[in-house]
């Protein structure tokens, strides 16, 4: 049985394609100002995470009405979908682990992490069927970074030299 092709038309558009291009378009927004100052987790590392994320969240949320509309048919069930976003936050939270370097007593990478992290939750936000709460946090999450830039004089939309910019971060 394919559970997803009982869906509405308007269903998909809300429940899935929304949360999805929303989720792109913001961690690819993301990948891009720490592509273009250099790092090695760029747009495709943040839009990925942030796909997949969401995806996972869009999961979850469809497994747990499935399991609601069992319940109400009659159906003893042991509903535990929420185990699905606790391993997402794990595995990212290993790939993060894997962006923070020590190299001369001087730790780098955090900044990346954080934002491979926050890619992640607003993805799961946003896959969550929480448009509203996961737009805005999308859009804090980009004003914030390329704020940070401005204000710190450097522009994420000129390219840069090889130098590692995080050391003037």
């Amino acid at each position: 049985m394919i559970l997803d092709f009982s869906l509405t038309f308007e269903e998909v558009i809300l429940k899935i394609l929304t949360p999805l291009f929303l989720t792109a378009l913001f961690g690819s927004i993301i990948g891009y100002e720490r592509q273009k100052i250099g790092k090695a987790a760029g747009i495709s590392s943040h839009m990925l995470v942030a796909f997949a994320s969401a995806a996972i969240a869009i999961l979850q949320r469809l497994i747990y009405e499935f399991e609601i509309d069992l319940v109400a048919q009659g159906n003893l069930i042991d509903i535990q979908t929420q185990r699905i976003i606790a391993q997402v936050l794990t595995g990212i939270g290993f790939i993060g682990a894997g962006v923070i370097l020590k190299s001369n007593g001087a730790i780098k990478g955090i900044t990346t992490a954080t934002t491979i992290w926050s890619c992640a939750i607003m993805g799961i936000i946003l896959g969550s069927g929480y448009i509203l709460l996961g737009t805005i946090v999308g859009i804090f999450i980009t004003i914030f970074i390329f704020l940070r830039d401005f204000l710190r004089g450097f522009n994420p939309f000129k390219e840069n030299g090889k130098e590692d910019l995080e050391d003037h971060l």
